[in-house]
């Protein structure tokens, strides 16, 4: 896969007033940068070639071929990387995806009318059926028995916010981490839209062939909404964490895919909404009261 074109700044410094009590002073803040990606791609059928917009999104801007292929995988477009010829900005907000000679990309899974926002992966899309995606290529994992002690979970959130480096710019900003089974913390990406985050972080594994990510430990530095949970699935994720709480929606999917999803992750805490069958969470005890 080639790829062409300078990525546009993440964060950007702008001047406010700052006010502690009655008093007020000019301030430089720095601000998460949020615009639109354009996501275009072009194919192929018997020599004709032709060109559709796929979404676009609010983001911040950064590892956008990252969040356009993974975009693209999870939404069930394409299936690998190898169907991949090139892909280049046509400006510093137009992403373009050219797929080799004869790949179709599955444009029925990704029913939109184009425009999501920066918080909603879904809003775009013009049908209850096309809200889910229609194919996971990890649904049938042979996952063995993994047992992971609480004290691995409590540190994740500590280890995500500590190597958050536009979080601590900015304070404004979501982050997917993917982590080991011993809390080692493998990749991260940052974005306005958790969704955005989670896209990135899926598609800089299905460019370098690490799919599926079943090995590992998902953390959400905000809620677990359904189509966080999916993106999951799609990746072949096994465990996922949230900082936030999970919807019902979100609890539901991660139970028809056997997901382990805990909610309300802090230091000394969490919620089990469903805890996988290949999954043990050694040194509980439940209580009797």
């Amino acid at each position: 896969m080639k790829m062409n074109g300078l990525e546009p700044a993440s964060v950007k410094k702008m001047p406010v007033k700052k006010v502690d009590g009655s008093i007020t002073r000019s301030y430089i803040d720095t601000l998460s940068v949020e615009e639109p990606l354009e996501i275009k791609i072009s194919y192929s059928i018997q020599k004709k070639q032709e060109r559709a917009t796929i979404s676009v999104t609010m983001r911040t801007p950064g590892k956008d071929v990252d969040l356009a292929l993974g975009f693209l995988f999870t939404e069930g477009i394409i299936g690998s990387i190898e169907q991949v010829q090139h892909v280049g900005y046509l400006d510093e907000n137009v992403l373009l995806v050219t797929l080799k000679e004869e790949v179709v990309p599955q444009l029925s899974r990704s029913d939109r009318n184009f425009y999501t926002t920066s918080s909603c992966g879904v809003c775009g899309k013009t049908s209850i059926e096309s809200i889910s995606t229609v194919s996971r290529p990890f649904r049938n994992l042979n996952r063995g028995l993994v047992t992971v002690a609480p004290d691995i979970f409590y540190s994740l959130p500590e280890k995500l916010r500590a190597t958050q480096d536009e979080f601590s710019a900015t304070g404004g900003i979501h982050a997917s981490g993917l982590f080991s089974i011993n809390g080692e913390l493998l990749f991260l990406r940052e974005d306005v839209g958790r969704h955005n985050a989670l896209d990135k972080l899926v598609g800089y594994a299905f460019t370098n062939h690490q799919l599926p990510l079943q090995n590992g430990i998902l953390l959400l530095s905000g809620r677990a909404s359904f189509e966080l949970i999916q993106k999951a699935a799609m990746a072949g994720i096994s465990i996922v964490a949230a900082i936030g709480a999970p919807s019902t929606l979100a609890v539901t999917l991660a139970r028809e895919s056997d997901i382990t999803l805990l909610g309300f992750l802090k230091k000394d805490r969490f919620n089990i909404y469903h805890q996988s069958s290949f999954l043990q969470i050694a040194h509980l005890n439940e209580d009797q009261d």
